[in-house]
């Protein structure tokens, strides 16, 4: 299709022409709503039997992504999504890193069609057997985490290009970098006190960034897998009838950087919107350790600790904003979890100066 627009061509006729011109016009269409991003979705029912998923991304309603060759600066400039190496939603990206994974024989849905340039594109359903919904429900946890587990040591095994590639589309696998973890953990200290009765004055925020500098530098020498940056279990879907990791259905993968191995299992057991208790905490980790025992159990536990307060931190930033600015009050029930996730980070002794800083600054009623 023409990367040129009529401005008079309003959304839904787009997205009609969209699915007429690749042999979805007679489908039912059902609203999936969205999530926190700027993305939404909806269950084409084909007549007869079958159902797709139908990703709608407005163009233009993101700041750009990071060039790869970018300075700080520049990405200053760009914008949040170039600071922190973000996909801005780009369907290109959900393309390449799609079939980057099914080529590893993982489990994220098929791109079946796809127009980048107009931010749509129809994907195998993969069903409805999120990993969050199933546990609800009463399924045995254990299986599935040990699969997520899998999952993650198969992406971890597997070699990491530059650059991603499929079907036309390209997407540069950027490392999560100084100024992109910085970024991460800034948005605590930007957001929590519009949220909480706390105040940072210059003293404070210059020992914060010293604190977390030299975590900051581990996590980016450490930056050597594909990672999904959104690994959890709202994220994730069981295919029993598939073999292996592939029993793991992946979603929302398209900021995906290269980065420390830690990060993911961060996401996965440090899960804002469901416990994860401290048993299958240990098993998780024992699996993974056990899979890889050229990794030295004790510095490996130290930088899951330390790029796990990291990445909390930047959530719970995330959520303060998407309370304060956005108006989506229901995040913070989710806030008091990722402070208990932050202790049981902070007990390791190798973060005493932070679990100092913390303690002085971010008094126990801050903490909800």
């Amino acid at each position: 299709m023409s990367s040129e627009r009529p401005p008079s061509i309003d959304r839904e006729t787009a997205k009609a022409a969209f699915l007429q011109a690749h042999g979805y016009g007679n489908v039912r269409r059902e609203s999936l709503g969205g999530d926190a991003s700027t993305r939404s979705y909806e269950r084409l029912h084909r007549e007869g039997g079958g159902s797709f998923i139908f990703m709608d991304q407005p163009p233009s309603v993101e700041t750009a992504p990071c060039p790869p060759d970018a300075t700080p600066a520049e990405r200053a400039a760009l914008g949040y999504n170039a600071l922190a190496r973000l996909a801005a939603g780009r369907v290109d990206a959900f393309v390449a890193c799609a079939g980057w994974l099914n080529a590893q024989g993982l489990s994220a849905p098929k791109v079946l069609a796809a127009d980048p340039i107009a931010g749509l594109a129809v994907l195998e359903d993969l069903g409805d057997d999120l990993y969050a919904r199933l546990i609800e429900a009463g399924t045995d946890e254990a299986p599935l985490y040990d699969a997520a587990i899998d999952g993650l040591l198969a992406l971890h095994a597997a070699p990491t290009p530059g650059v991603l590639e499929f079907d036309g589309s390209t997407w540069p696998l950027l490392v999560y970098d100084d100024l992109a973890l910085k970024t991460a953990h800034d948005i605590f200290i930007e957001w929590l006190p519009k949220f909480r009765p706390v105040t940072f004055d210059a003293n404070t925020l210059a020992e914060w960034e010293a604190i977390w500098s030299p975590i900051r530098s581990l996590g980016e020498a450490g930056a050597t897998v594909f990672c999904h940056r959104d690994y959890h279990a709202e994220n994730l879907i069981w295919l029993p009838e598939r073999q292996g990791a592939a029993r793991v259905g992946m979603l929302d993968f398209q900021d995906a950087v290269l980065a420390h191995p830690a990060w993911d299992l961060s996401m996965l057991l440090h899960d804002a919107r469901r416990t994860v208790s401290p048993e299958r905490e240990a098993a998780c980790l024992d699996r993974y350790l056990a899979a890889r025992p050229e990794l030295d159990r004790i510095a490996f536990l130290a930088d899951y600790h330390a790029l796990g307060a990291l990445n909390i931190a930047r959530i719970l930033g995330i959520f303060a904003r998407l309370v304060t600015r956005d108006g989506k009050p229901r995040y913070e029930q989710f806030m008091p979890r990722l402070w208990t996730y932050l202790d049981v980070c902070l007990a390791d002794p190798a973060l005493a100066r932070l679990k100092a800083w913390f303690d002085i600054y971010v008094p126990a009623e801050a903490r909800r």
